[in-house]
């Protein structure tokens, strides 16, 4: 199943996670959103810890059998996963992120976007989408559809573990503004479209998408997936929660 992701010079999360790996540090990516708005990432460091908070550790809890890491990163979850016995597939789009997974030792990390996943993947018991990464589900139809393509590439009984943030407890006028922005272009409010840049890296523009734990049960209603629970951090504002979605049976 190749795939050569993101082109060298689009690479920039990718580039950023090798410097950090290689011992050239403090640089960190920024998000550029599509009305100017520029905020710094929460840090390439967190890619490469190895402890988990309480949250994340209760939401591993529900990780079973075989195991795709969607937007792996440098390989943190690929890795716990393995030392705790899963048979981990990690996926990234970027070339560079998987070069610094694989020097990690992840076992299994393939060049490989999310929505360009098929059967040739094989089937999987869970799927994993940690850093916030419910959000590459792209648009709310892309929540639905990639649902539904989800449940016939997993087994009875399978889960998605989905990260992501509830933008609707904020203050802060810019975001407040790109809320009303998006509703009145037909978006959901957490519909973003976005770009990383890195020094001179920088993606393409790409639909994120954060949802509400009730956004959450209502995109995934009809798809033969609902949402089971939702695993809160309770000191992030905005909110930050896992969602996991169980299969129907």
């Amino acid at each position: 199943m190749p795939s050569k992701g993101l082109r060298p010079h689009e690479d920039a999360y990718g580039r950023a996670m090798l410097d950090f790996h290689e011992g050239r540090r403090g640089w960190t990516p920024m998000i550029e959103r599509d009305d100017g708005n520029v905020d710094a990432d929460f840090g390439v460091h967190v890619y490469f810890e190895e402890k988990f908070a309480g949250p994340d550790r209760e939401a591993l809890k529900f990780a079973q059998g075989r195991v795709l890491d969607v937007g792996a990163g440098a390989g943190r979850v690929a890795l716990h996963l393995q030392k705790t016995g899963h048979d981990v597939v990690a996926i990234d789009n970027s070339p560079l992120a998987v070069k610094v997974m694989k020097e990690r030792g992840v076992k299994d990390a393939r060049v490989l976007p999310f929505k360009e996943i098929d059967a040739r993947i094989g089937t999987f018991d869970t799927i994993v989408m940690w850093g916030n990464n419910f959000g590459l589900f792209g648009r709310a139809s892309g929540v639905r559809s990639m649902l539904r393509r989800l449940k016939k590439l997993t087994n009875p009984g399978a889960r998605v573990i989905g990260m992501t943030v509830d933008i609707y407890d904020t203050d802060q006028p810019v975001h407040v503004a790109y809320q009303r922005f998006n509703r009145k272009r037909g978006r959901m409010p957490g519909e973003l479209r976005i770009r990383v840049r890195y020094q001179t890296y920088k993606t393409p523009w790409f639909d994120y998408i954060m949802v509400s734990p009730e956004e959450m049960a209502e995109l995934a209603s009809g798809t033969g997936w609902f949402l089971e629970r939702a695993i809160h951090y309770s000191d992030r504002t905005p909110p930050i929660f896992f969602g996991v979605l169980e299969k129907e049976v």
